[in-house]
């Protein structure tokens, strides 16, 4: 499936993909404040847990952002086309969140503390990283002189990807406010997606595309994790 360098508006898919995202926030609802995640975890012969409400408005204010934000994006500066597969895919990646991190949650009766705070902290900078840098490189692209140019400059200049950086943030939020230790596996999980799947076949494209441009770029930038890695 070719993501990159295809350009389209293609509001069928994003019709979809919103759709199937908003019936996973109401499946989330559920888990969380209609017993369906004590049906759930009945079903698979798990002791039932009451969970922390605060934490379970938490987990589920993250994922109305989330959606927001995304859905904002992907209506607003996403100008690639998008293929059929990735109107399932991405839902199905969502669910990680959506509904993944709303079964986690419900063990933890644990009162919010600092710990949590931080984790709110931790949500609102990732999710600012995300979307603020999108929309730098967006208006950047807007101008005419910049046609044929690769962007760096904004929060690109700190990591070549620093919008998933930004993911990485405010999924390490969820995972801080369950207070679950399977939450880790979402969260490496989608390091692995990035750095073995999503960079390379981006990088593969902007090689292509920009030339020297990228390469000059690479050769001073970190590619992910600002001034690490």
């Amino acid at each position: 499936m070719d993501l990159y360098g295809q350009k389209g508006k293609s509001i069928p898919q994003k019709i979809v993909i919103i759709a199937l995202e908003l019936l996973l926030l109401r499946i989330s609802y559920w888990i969380l404040f209609e017993n369906g995640g004590q049906d759930i975890l009945s079903g698979l012969g798990m002791e039932e847990v009451a969970g922390l409400r605060e934490r379970k408005i938490i987990v589920f204010t993250f994922s109305w952002i989330v959606f927001l934000r995304m859905s904002f994006m992907m209506l607003y500066l996403l100008k690639r086309k998008i293929p059929w597969e990735e109107s399932l895919s991405v839902p199905m990646a969502f669910a990680l969140y959506y509904i993944g991190f709303s079964l986690l949650v419900l063990p933890t009766d644990q009162p919010v503390d600092y710990v949590d705070y931080f984790g709110i902290a931790l949500f609102l900078v990732g999710s600012f990283t995300n979307t603020f840098s999108e929309f730098q490189r967006h208006l950047w692209k807007q101008r005419a002189e910049n046609n044929g140019k690769l962007y760096t400059k904004g929060l690109f200049r700190y990591s070549m990807h620093i919008n998933f950086f930004g993911d990485l943030l405010w999924v390490s939020a969820y995972a801080i406010i369950t207070r679950n230790y399977y939450s880790v596996a979402i969260l490496l999980l989608l390091f692995c997606m990035f750095a073995f799947f999503n960079i390379p076949k981006l990088d593969h494209y902007l090689q292509s595309k920009y030339g020297q441009q990228f390469e000059k770029y690479r050769s001073k930038t970190k590619k992910f994790i600002p001034f690490i890695y």
